[in-house]
């Protein structure tokens, strides 16, 4: 009798752990591509870090992504604020300050500079396809929009570019934000957006320009 009850308590606690739901200590679950999704709007949505999601998912074009496809979205691009190391704290310290001066006499703090090819492109439907004259955002392109390689320069990087010559921009060197894209815009190169028309944009050429990385 004591057995059996020994037994029958056994059994049912291996029935219970059987039961129980076992979690994963990451758990990766994936979006299915609607009309209107961006990645951004996604990283939005799911509450992941947008530079890790672009990552997570390098095999689909971020500016063309089909409706159907699938999106990656994993635990372990979580949005999370880790603390800097030791290590890496040490180096920040140990890098001497550098600043530029702004044709207005403003000085900025930068962490990197490049030289890169620069071209020059319009708010004309042509230019922009079925978003129309918006950056990746959704924001309307203005003066200070710059397309750019995320894989370069992070989205939403601020930044300050000097070395262009165009009467659409501000002389001397002006603050930008990196806030568009553009298939063609793959490594060492940024598009800069100016007003006017297409024609006029076609003025700039391909220049080469400094981009300072703004702290």
């Amino acid at each position: 009798m004591k057995k059996s009850a020994i037994t029958a308590a056994v059994l049912g606690l291996s029935l219970m752990l059987a039961a129980a739901p076992a979690h994963a200590a990451t758990e990766t679950s994936t979006h299915t591509i609607k009309e209107g999704d961006t990645l951004w709007k996604l990283s939005q949505q799911y509450k992941v870090n947008f530079e890790q999601l672009v990552k997570a998912n390098a095999k689909l074009d971020p500016q063309n992504l089909a409706i159907g496809s699938k999106v990656v979205i994993s635990a372990a691009t979580e949005k999370k604020a880790s603390k800097p190391s030791a290590k890496s704290e040490a180096a920040s310290q140990s890098v001497k300050a550098q600043s530029v001066t702004a044709s207005n006499g403003t000085v900025h703090a930068f962490s990197d500079k490049l030289q890169v090819k620069a071209t020059a492109y319009s708010a004309a439907a042509s230019e922009n396809g079925k978003w129309g004259a918006v950056d990746y955002f959704g924001n309307p392109l203005k003066v200070g929009t710059i397309a750019v390689d995320p894989n370069l320069i992070p989205l939403g990087t601020k930044v300050y570019v000097t070395g262009y010559s165009h009467d659409g921009l501000p002389s001397g060197g002006m603050i930008a934000t990196a806030s568009d894209m553009g298939g063609a815009i793959k490594g060492n190169r940024i598009d800069i957006f100016v007003p006017g028309s297409s024609s006029q944009a076609s003025t700039f050429g391909i220049q080469d320009v400094n981009v300072y990385i703004l702290k």
